[in-house]
């Protein structure tokens, strides 16, 4: 089997660290320099798509739909969440790392299907966190998948967004009736808690990496 070979790097802003892109045939995965194992990779992307499909189908029906997306990733969250909605709606997609922006614009673009040629995608440079205080009421659904889940592994910064503060933030960017979706790769009663202790309904949904039914457990938390 071809090994994977390293096609792109971008540094994380803030933290100095580096991400990687590397390819294997039509296979792609990114992974942080220095750390085992990867951040995702092109063939297991079915948590990624029920991210967007479980927040966007409770307001699909919605006039002039507005959406958050934190993390651009491999682009598959976007794709779904275009897939789910009408074509009045507008995609919101914040990223940290503007490489990563880069990639899903060349060579990795296609594995999703170049969602980011979409003209309801917008792509918003910066931390998902200073743009939920910028746009109170601004959101009917917001989905989060900026790091492994609420435990940060790609950026400290990022557990600011998981903290009470953080929650309370997101819950005020919404649209009444809104939902906040938050991915993870896995359980995390105390994150449970969190959310309900900032006065959120939760519905926590176990999806797998891999669909039909395949690949590690993931975790997806609903909150309204």
């Amino acid at each position: 089997m071809a090994k994977f070979e390293v096609i792109g790097t971008a540094s994380i802003p803030g933290q100095g660290g580096e991400l990687r892109l590397l390819q294997r045939n039509d296979e792609f995965s990114i992974r942080i320099a220095g750390k085992s194992g990867e951040l995702m990779n092109t063939r297991l992307h079915g948590s990624e798509d029920a991210l967007a499909e479980l927040a966007c189908e409770r307001i699909a029906e919605r006039p002039a739909v507005r959406v958050l997306i934190g993390g651009l990733g491999m682009g598959f969250t976007l794709a779904a969440a275009l897939a789910t909605l009408g074509e009045d709606a507008e995609v919101v997609v914040a990223e940290l790392v503007p490489g990563v922006v880069e990639w899903n614009r060349g060579p990795l673009g296609a594995a999703a299907g170049h969602p980011l040629d979409d003209p309801r995608a917008r792509v918003s440079l910066g931390d998902v966190g200073e743009l939920l205080r910028r746009e109170p009421g601004g959101f009917d659904a917001i989905m989060l998948d900026v790091d492994n889940g609420p435990e940060g592994l790609t950026r400290e910064e990022n557990d600011w967004l998981y903290s009470p503060r953080g929650l309370a933030a997101a819950q005020e960017a919404l649209r009444p009736g809104g939902v906040l979706a938050i991915w993870s790769a896995g359980q995390d009663p105390a994150f449970t808690e969190r959310l309900r202790r900032v006065g959120l309904l939760v519905e926590e949904v176990t999806v797998r990496a891999h669909r039909p039914g395949k690949g590690a457990k993931h975790r997806i938390w609903l909150a309204y």
